[in-house]
């Protein structure tokens, strides 16, 4: 019997002026745990007329992971934050009732050739926390758990997993989980984790049920109890997940919501430009057309 339930693939996605692959939402698999929402950005060789730059846009109902590779982003906020993401720290910005922000290239490195990778994930906050007012937390690289296990490396991005808890501040039941191997390494660690669990390869592979899977893709996996796998020598992975919501969470563009009303009254809040602003920004995202 195999152990995955599901195989999920990057589907390329347009954010602007950058393309990324699109893991979640996906039709067959709206969330993973309260994981909601998956791109990974790059590997990208970006020269001096290529930056990022995505304008001041809203979210509510969610918490925003950023986890970068390689690479810098510029996070402003309409709380006032202003904070350039490195390699291996993590933004997490929580929307509540609302935020607005933006994400660019760094004013350094927007005249020279350089390079992004990372992750950009949402994550579904509780229904009787998605109105409350909004946060940001920046965690840097060295405060997060870290430890190696018969030669295998582990961090802990977010949430409590295997006996240690990250700094994140997370709203729910929940992990993101790094595990790097440079030899091959047969795991099980299904026993250690909880809820619903996704396995996104990075690079390397891994197989199961004696089955060789490939980078860029997610392997959900039918229970938290069958998560054994063997890594290749050089490979990196993310297993994510936890506990599922009861409700049903909707999506529509950046917002998130268990009510399609509080959606409508975000939509109209962004139409009359009642969000909020972000210092030193001008111009934003409008609002999509309705299809």
């Amino acid at each position: 019997m195999s152990n995955i339930n599901l195989v999920i693939e990057e589907r390329p996605a347009d954010i602007g002026n950058f393309m990324v692959g699109r893991l979640l939402p996906f039709r067959g698999k709206r969330m993973v745990g309260p994981f909601i929402f998956i791109d990974h950005m790059g590997p990208a060789n970006l020269n001096e007329y290529h930056n990022i730059d995505i304008p001041p846009h809203p979210h509510i109902g969610l918490s925003t992971l950023t986890y970068l590779f390689e690479g810098a982003i510029m996070h402003r906020d309409s709380l006032g934050t202003a904070v350039e993401i490195q390699p291996g720290a993590v933004n997490w910005m929580t929307a509540g009732q609302g935020i607005v922000h933006s994400e660019r290239t760094p004013e350094h490195l927007r005249h020279t050739d350089k390079k992004l990778h990372g992750l950009q994930i949402w994550v579904a906050m509780p229904k009787e926390l998605e109105e409350t007012e909004p946060s940001f937390a920046h965690i840097d690289a060295d405060k997060l758990p870290a430890w190696q296990e018969h030669g295998v490396a582990y961090k802990l991005i977010a949430g409590t997993a295997m006996g240690h808890s990250s700094p994140v501040p997370v709203l729910s039941s929940l992990f993101l989980l790094e595990i790097k191997s440079t030899e091959e390494q047969t795991l099980n660690i299904g026993g250690l984790l909880y809820g619903e669990v996704g396995i996104y390869i990075l690079e390397g592979g891994i197989t199961t049920d004696g089955i060789v899977y490939e980078p860029k893709r997610i392997l959900v996996a039918k229970e938290n109890e069958l998560c054994a796998f063997t890594m290749l020598s050089g490979t990196t992975v993310y297993v994510f997940g936890g506990d599922p919501f009861p409700e049903e969470r909707f999506i529509y563009w950046n917002f998130v919501a268990t009510d399609k009303d509080l959606i409508e009254r975000a939509k109209q809040r962004w139409l009359d430009q009642t969000f909020g602003l972000v210092p030193g920004e001008t111009g934003f995202v409008p609002l999509p057309q309705q299809r």
